[in-house]
């Protein structure tokens, strides 16, 4: 496991509390799990993302990562429409080991108020909440 200096947690991304990230990109944003998450996990086996056109709220269930330590849920950073899924993870969900925030994004959505993107935790905040 990675110390919390070693940790990748860009500035350009924002954070939620239950470590998936989003970033705006245009009028989209793309959102997946933190390195802290991917690195907790340990070597991800499974993805379970929801389906194009599948609308969620924030804070809501959106699908699954499997690892082989434990299943866990993953949340909706902000509310809105899922545009599109990372089918790359399908075949290969270590991406998400190796490019948490690259090749290992897992959804882009529409997202109903892009400015609640902007509001959640920084880097900063996030790295307080891990106990930096």
């Amino acid at each position: 496991m990675k110390t919390l200096a070693e940790l990748n947690l860009p500035e350009s991304v924002r954070y939620t509390d239950e470590h998936v990230w989003a970033r705006m990109d245009g009028d989209e944003a793309v959102i997946g799990i933190s390195d802290f998450a991917q690195d907790q996990l340990g070597e991800i086996a499974f993805v379970d993302l929801p389906a194009v056109g599948s609308r969620f709220d924030a804070a809501a269930d959106f699908g699954t990562v499997e690892s082989l330590k434990s299943v866990n849920q993953l949340f909706m950073p902000v509310s809105g429409e899922v545009l599109a899924v990372n089918e790359e993870l399908e075949s290969t969900p270590t991406l998400v080991n190796v490019s948490p925030y690259g090749e290992g994004w897992m959804i882009r959505i529409r997202p109903d108020d892009p400015a609640a993107v902007a509001a959640l935790p920084d880097a900063a905040a996030y790295r307080k909440l891990l106990g930096a």
